[in-house]
C-alpha cells in the first residue's frame, strides 16, 4: 500500500496528553483538478460510475471509493447490474 499523498509538518500535533491530535492534522490537498473523460471507454467507465454512485461528474482521477463505492456496488459493477 503506497500513500496517495504526503504533508510535510513541522512537528505533530499532541494533545495535552502527550498523544498525536489527530483532528489537528492538516488534510492533504488535491493537486489534481477535475480532468473530464477523454477516451470512449473513460467516457463509458464514468458513465458507469455515476449511475451507480450517483454522482453527476466523474473524472478521471476520481477515485470509487472516495466517492462513496464500496465492496457490494463492486460486486453489482461485475454482474453488469447496474441499473439494479
Amino acid at each position: 500500500m503506497v500513500p496517495s499523498a504526503f504533508v510535510v509538518l513541522e512537528r505533530l500535533p499532541l494533545t495535552p496528553n502527550g498523544k498525536l491530535d489527530r483532528k489537528a492534522l492538516r488534510s492533504p490537498e488535491s493537486e489534481q483538478s477535475f480532468a473530464a473523460p477523454r477516451s470512449p471507454t473513460e467516457v463509458a467507465l464514468a458513465g458507469i460510475w455515476g449511475e451507480v454512485l450517483g454522482v453527476a461528474r466523474i473524472g478521471i482521477h476520481d477515485n470509487f471509493f472516495e466517492l462513496g463505492g464500496h465492496s457490494l456496488l463492486v460486486i453489482r459493477l461485475s454482474r453488469g447490474a447496474v441499473r439494479a
